[in-house]
């Protein structure tokens, strides 16, 4: 297996696509944070001392997806043309899903942004409800799906259903 983001010296570097075509790239990642019985119950409410924990998630998540370059180091700056944060309650469980979506048309992929946008949107629930529950635990970030580019479309076998998190 060849590694992209090394030169023939082996320094890191950013990988050039200028030779790419511009094809229409999608992706979506997703991932879970499991809290107490009383920290869900509250964020399903909505009653969580800090505000909207979602509606604020959700926003963060967008923003994170957006700077994704700034945070990766050898990600490209990519124009994107969606980006979208959804959650799914899971009272039996006491998890909130997060999934991310993310698109542009250009000549690299939304991977990482979807990634970043899931993790930032799941760092900020634990951050506005870390007051009523500190053991909260991240996991299962992971790309769902990915669209466009040369190698078309990936589907995640480990997401069964299109739902990440499921096994």
């Amino acid at each position: 297996m060849e590694f992209t983001h090394f030169d023939p010296g082996g320094k890191a570097w950013m990988v050039d696509v200028s030779g790419k075509d511009d094809t229409r790239r999608e992706a979506v990642a997703a991932g879970v944070i499991r809290m107490s019985r009383e920290c869900f119950d509250r964020v399903a409410a909505g009653t969580m001392e800090k505000g909207d924990v979602l509606g604020t998630a959700r926003i963060a998540g967008i923003t994170g997806a957006k700077k994704t370059s700034d945070l990766i180091p050898l990600c490209h700056i990519l124009a994107l043309t969606k980006a979208a944060v959804e959650f799914e309650l899971l009272p039996e469980e006491c998890a909130v899903r997060a999934v991310c979506s993310a698109g542009t048309v250009g000549k690299t992929g939304v991977e990482m942004e979807a990634l970043t946008g899931v993790s930032c949107a799941l760092l900020t629930i634990y951050d506005m409800c870390k007051a009523v529950d500190k053991t909260m635990e991240i996991g299962q970030i992971m790309l769902v799906e990915k669209s466009g580019g040369r190698s078309g479309l990936f589907v995640n076998p480990r997401t069964g259903n299109g739902k990440a998190g499921e096994r």
